[in-house]
């Protein structure tokens, strides 16, 4: 396993997310046989960085990895874990959660402790409460080794964050295809001229980037036709000079045996590579059924619809033609989907991208409905 150094550590590159591990058919919950096996591969081939947060597998995750790991020796293995700021309204429940995932994880420290999933409204909760200076406190008691945060916002508020104080890493959302997706690539050189080495998730997009229509991969098998494409997804996030840990969240061996043959003797992407994923992505979005940019000027939607997110599955399901992803993102909208629309035109009102909002909600419902319905 090929190795980066994350501050004085030098970390796996590849990462294990510990959001995604095989559930028990029956319970729904770890299944503990299957996650420890994959576990013990990965310690076996080199992996160190572990990253879990507190509502993981409904809290059970950081309890899992304690117990998991507890027959290694500790400084075999980096722990990340995570605040649940939304949870937080005092300091001293920030310093409670803490205490309590050291237990969970059944360590007296913490390698890597974040502050999980800030955005506008969150970081300045934090800030303001102080849980930065609190946190500072932790580490210069051995209790946290090094203290940074996950980001999910605009760019703006990453530059804002990111220039406040001296941050020791930042976990962001990369891949080839989210260049300008939340920070995107601009956050990432941002934080690469600060010096805050960066540690990315969804280096597939949530799986989206593992299976591609054969036509769309066609200019990456033409240049290597025997690389998957969670591969190329891989090697085009480690190619990144400031990238210090890829996280993954392994269900099965097979995915796991993959990303470890991509992160043994680790290749770069060279210039041929480089332009056949470039390929890649401009044909994947040309397949964009419209233009959303998630930018929620059109919501709170007065009927209940989520539009950004219909309008993120119908994309997804048209770049991608993945039914099992498309199923599942569809399911998770619950009550907020496209049929709620009652044609009231309010967001169409406010969108600054001029979407026939109204319009698209109602082949939202037509197209994704019967593409999930096929067997």
């Amino acid at each position: 396993m090929d190795g980066r150094m994350l501050g004085p550590v030098q970390v796996g590159m590849l990462g294990y997310g510990c959001m995604r591990f095989p559930l028990n058919r029956e319970t729904r919950q770890i299944d503990e046989d299957k996650a420890g096996a994959l576990l013990r591969r990965a310690m076996e081939a080199g992996v160190t960085y572990y990253d879990t947060a507190w509502p993981y597998h409904e809290g059970e995750s950081e309890a899992f990895l304690g117990r998991a790991l507890a027959e290694y020796p500790r400084e075999r293995y980096q722990l990340a874990t995570k605040l649940p700021c939304w949870k937080v309204s005092r300091p001293e429940q920030a310093l409670d959660f803490f205490y309590r995932q050291l237990e969970r994880l059944n360590t007296d420290y913490v390698d890597f402790y974040l502050l999980h999933s800030l955005g506008e409204q969150s970081w300045r909760k934090m800030r303001d409460l102080g849980i930065p200076e609190l946190m500072e406190n932790l580490k210069r008691e051995g209790k946290i080794r090094q203290f940074g945060f996950s980001f999910h916002d605009r760019y703006e508020v990453l530059e804002e964050i990111l220039t406040c104080r001296n941050w020791d890493f930042c976990q962001l959302q990369l891949n080839y295809m989210d260049t300008e997706t939340q920070a995107g690539l601009r956050g990432y050189h941002l934080a690469q001229r600060l010096g805050v080495p960066v540690v990315v998730m969804e280096p597939v997009k949530g799986g989206s980037l593992a299976l591609l229509p054969e036509d769309v991969s066609a200019p990456l098998k033409a240049v290597q036709p025997k690389a998957s494409p969670a591969a190329w997804a891989m090697r085009w996030v480690g190619s990144l000079s400031n990238v210090r840990v890829i996280l993954s969240g392994m269900t099965t061996m097979e995915q796991l045996d993959e990303n470890l043959e991509t992160f043994t003797s680790f290749e770069p992407l060279e210039d041929g590579e480089r332009a056949a994923l470039e390929e890649t992505a401009q044909c994947l979005r040309r397949r964009l059924r419209n233009g959303c940019t998630d930018c929620r000027y059109c919501m709170p939607c007065p009927a209940g619809v989520n539009i950004p997110q219909n309008f993120a599955v119908w994309n997804g399901m048209s770049m991608f033609q993945n039914r099992r992803l498309t199923r599942q993102r569809w399911r998770l909208l619950g009550e907020g989907k496209a049929e709620l629309c009652v044609g009231c035109g309010s967001c169409e009102e406010t969108c600054p991208q001029h979407i026939p909002i109204r319009a698209h909600l109602k082949q939202v419902t037509e197209d994704v409905g019967a593409f999930v319905a096929r067997t």
